[in-house]
């Protein structure tokens, strides 16, 4: 789906790309990036059973008003394309902020995961001062943890949660990125 973008709700632009707030009319493209098979199967998180669902899920996230930041959508410059959604997640019990990425397969292994991650951490530094961050990955995703470590990201660890093995991740961000 092409998207007209409003100017005002752009948070942060790469070469590009543009990352904004998730907004209801990305219900059916969020829908569809949550209902690939290939894409979930490296997330652990079920797919949404309809795109009302989805439309739900974004009417409810709660993450900006909570923490200033959370996860946006990615949209492409050149055509206003919508790719996929990443950004920043606080996970209070753990005092952490997770970064994270997940893009439509037919936009794989074009270099969007890592462009649209380092946007985000240049996000976090810039407005909210964050410096410390983890990424996890399911040990099969190959892919993501190459990203994580394009990012400068370091392994950290790994743990089974839910029947499935992570990896993760860490960066600390001194004086800049």
């Amino acid at each position: 789906m092409i998207y007209i973008v409003n100017i005002m709700n752009i948070l942060k632009e790469s070469s590009r790309l543009l990352l904004r707030k998730f907004q209801l009319k990305d219900a059916k493209d969020f829908y569809n990036l949550n209902n690939d098979v290939e894409v979930l199967k490296y997330t652990g998180d079920k797919a949404f059973a309809s795109e009302e669902e989805a439309k739900i899920f974004i009417f409810n996230y709660d993450h900006y008003k909570k923490y200033g930041y959370g996860r946006w959508s990615i949209i492409r410059k050149n055509d206003n394309v919508y790719l996929g959604f990443c950004g920043l997640k606080w996970h209070p019990q753990k005092h952490e902020v997770d970064i994270g990425f997940r893009i439509l397969k037919k936009y794989w292994g074009m270099g969007y995961a890592t462009e649209a991650a380092r946007a985000s951490l240049e996000l976090g530094l810039e407005k909210f001062g964050l410096r410390s961050y983890v990424g996890r990955t399911r040990v099969e995703n190959i892919a993501s943890q190459k990203v994580l470590e394009k990012l400068g990201f370091v392994y950290d660890f790994s743990f089974e949660e839910e029947n499935c093995k992570w990896h993760q991740y860490k960066l600390e961000l001194h004086d800049g990125f």
